[in-house]
């Protein structure tokens, strides 16, 4: 299987090379490029992927491999559409490594975005400084997340969101509030339920989302939904129902 890496600047190198593609080139640089060079140890005349996060992945073969720049002979280029309807995942604050452990795994299943949720029982809590600064580390744990699961479009985290503004989207979008006591099961929604906007889940902190929280969120227009009879962590049970969505919705 051909390493991937990401570029963000791949869209613009195509773009530039589109009109000669049977010698075209483009770079890989940066640290994917170290990374590639150094600890991947790619030799000139391996197969190599290259994806901007935002829907083009180019398949090639390495020219030349220098520790800040890999150079790589297009063979051909796939452009590939935002799936719809999106899965977002709206991750509450949690202790440990425990919402950095969802997302991680979220983007491995196929997630298009994430947002952090200062929930009222959450125990971790964000100032502004930290919110600016932990934002930055889920992304790279997005980013590396969609290296390792070689996805064309890498998933957006979205800034910290309150309560009040996760009513305001769920007026918007299909709201989905996990809740092991819901009357309904997530496996029982079909495709026609899920329409097609924006699909939001949303998963609580450790110590559940409370009362009050999920009333109003119901009254904005979500709907609980409860996975299996077990209760999981709030680590896994964002993915499991992922997983269970893509399914529903064909993604998989």
């Amino acid at each position: 299987m051909a390493h991937f890496y990401l570029d963000e600047s791949l869209a613009a190198q195509v773009a530039a090379a589109e009109g000669s593609p049977a010698a075209s080139v483009v770079h890989l640089r940066g640290p994917d490029a170290r990374h590639a060079a150094t600890v991947a140890r790619v030799r000139v005349g391996e197969q190599l992927r290259v994806g901007d996060g935002a829907g083009v992945v180019v398949h090639g073969v390495m020219l030349a491999v220098e520790s800040g720049d890999v150079a790589l002979a297009v063979e051909r280029v796939e452009r590939y559409e935002q799936p719809r309807p999106s899965i977002h995942l709206v991750q509450a604050l949690a202790k440990g490594d425990r919402d950095e452990l969802a997302v991680q795994a979220a983007t491995e299943l196929d997630v298009d975005g994430v947002i952090p949720w200062q929930a009222a029982r959450s125990i971790s809590r964000w100032d502004s400084a930290k919110a600016v600064k932990n934002r930055e580390r889920w992304q790279t744990i997005a980013r590396e997340a969609t290296k390792q699961s070689m996805r064309a479009w890498m998933p957006v985290i979205e800034p910290l969101a309150t309560t009040a503004q996760l009513t305001a989207r769920a007026a918007q979008s299909t709201m989905l509030v996990l809740d092991p006591t819901a009357e309904h099961a997530l496996t029982s929604l079909t495709a026609h339920d899920l329409g097609h906007g924006d699909v939001v889940l949303v998963v609580g902190p450790e110590g559940g989302i409370a009362p009050d929280e999920r009333d109003a969120l119901v009254a904005a227009g979500a709907r609980c939904v409860r996975l299996g009879a077990s209760v999981l962590r709030t680590s896994t049970a964002g993915p499991a129902a992922i997983a269970v969505l893509s399914a529903t919705l064909g993604r998989w």
